[in-house]
């Protein structure tokens, strides 16, 4: 067994921090104060080839392994989670499921712009009364011609306001159970689509969120994504991926919460000494870093065997259940490290422990990571 990084991801990764640095670092706070979409550091990521990490070089990616994506996703996430959601949900969620299951015109027409970052892309599933149970979703997609007629809202979607494309599910059979959903790529320009106002979150607050309205929306048969029914089984596989990408960006939370708490205690004097003298803060911090290396060998294992081409969803979901709850854990615990000062707004400490909030319930909360775990180890 080799826990190395090879030579490539390790200067993924010393890449990506210089760029989070250079570029995320000194306007995280402004980020989050005025929930502005970070439109120029997007911009740079593209630039960079950022946005389509893992998709081969003919459709405008970098052909990295999904490890090496989840490092980087780990290291933007270090200086702003909210950036690196971006980055994740276009990448994992809406680019993936188009190279998984999109023919070659799709892939062709859609996946390049998205690659190569001209275009961002967006997951629109939930709806306002189908979260965790996809089942309970209403909306419709009717064959009339060569195109389908959706009707329906979608909610909670990540990089809605933002995105040019949208992957997204309607029932085209609802008789037929989990093989009567039906996934779409609907371009934002469709007439009949319409993008709700963002939503104003508690944390990651630069990541745009809004609802998604259908209707009468009129999408080509060409448009369908892996064949009519096929919605659930592309659902399922997209969470897989997402939930990786969630694990990284919970790491980079924690790392940075370690990095500021470190820091912090060894500058700040009480009783005659830095308070990282004292036992009881020592301890919080070997906590976070033993913790801290737990969620990289659970997520590099998942990333490493999505790579190998093996079975890797409960993989996913342990990285992701393990990593969200550290992360929520731990942020907290550093904000007690900084004491009053840690309650401030603008005190990175505070961001990141609303941040990590979301972690646990997003793209499945922890509940739904345990509901999978168990179906996979009692089946």
């Amino acid at each position: 067994m080799d826990f190395r990084l090879s030579e490539e991801q390790e200067l993924v990764k010393s890449n990506m921090r210089e760029f989070a640095l250079k570029y995320v670092e000194p306007v995280a706070v402004e980020l989050d104060e005025t929930a502005r979409y970070p439109r120029e550091i997007i911009a740079k990521l593209a630039e960079g080839g950022w946005m389509g990490m893992p998709f081969p070089t003919q459709y405008g990616g970098q052909g990295t392994e999904y490890l090496t994506y989840a490092l980087a996703v780990e290291e933007l996430s270090r200086s702003c989670a909210a950036t690196g959601f971006t980055m994740s949900v276009h990448t994992s969620l809406a680019l993936m499921p188009i190279f998984n299951f999109g023919t070659d015109d799709q892939k062709k027409t859609f996946l390049t712009p998205l690659a190569k970052g001209e275009k961002i892309g967006a997951f629109a599933l939930t709806e306002p009364g189908a979260g965790t149970d996809v089942g309970a979703a209403v909306s419709t997609a009717v064959l009339d011609g060569d195109e389908y007629v959706l009707n329906g809202t979608k909610t909670f979607c990540s990089n809605g306001p933002v995105a040019d494309t949208y992957v997204t599910f309607a029932w085209t059979d609802k008789s037929a159970g989990p093989k009567g959903l039906t996934c779409f790529i609907v371009p934002r320009d469709t007439p009949g689509l319409k993008v709700g106002a963002h939503m104003m979150k508690m944390g990651i607050r630069a990541s745009q969120t809004s609802d998604i309205i259908f209707k009468d929306c009129r999408v080509p048969k060409a448009n369908v994504l892996g064949g009519e029914g096929s919605g659930m089984k592309i659902a399922m596989n997209c969470f897989d991926h997402g939930r990786i990408g969630i694990a990284a960006q919970s790491i980079g939370i924690i790392q940075a919460a370690l990095d500021e708490s470190v820091s912090y205690s060894k500058q700040r004097v009480q009783f005659s000494k830095p308070i990282s003298k004292n036992q009881a803060v020592q301890w919080w911090l070997v906590d976070m870093a033993t913790d801290l290396s737990a969620c990289r060998f659970l997520t590099y294992h998942a990333a490493w065997l999505k790579d190998q081409g093996q079975a890797f969803t409960k993989e996913a979901s342990m990285a992701k259940l393990f990593c969200a709850e550290a992360a929520m854990k731990h942020t907290i615990k550093a904000v007690q490290v900084h004491g009053g000062l840690g309650y401030i707004k603008g005190v990175k400490v505070e961001r990141l422990m609303r941040d990590a909030k979301i972690t646990e319930i997003y793209e499945g909360s922890s509940e739904a990571q345990r509901m999978v775990i168990g179906g996979n180890i009692l089946r």
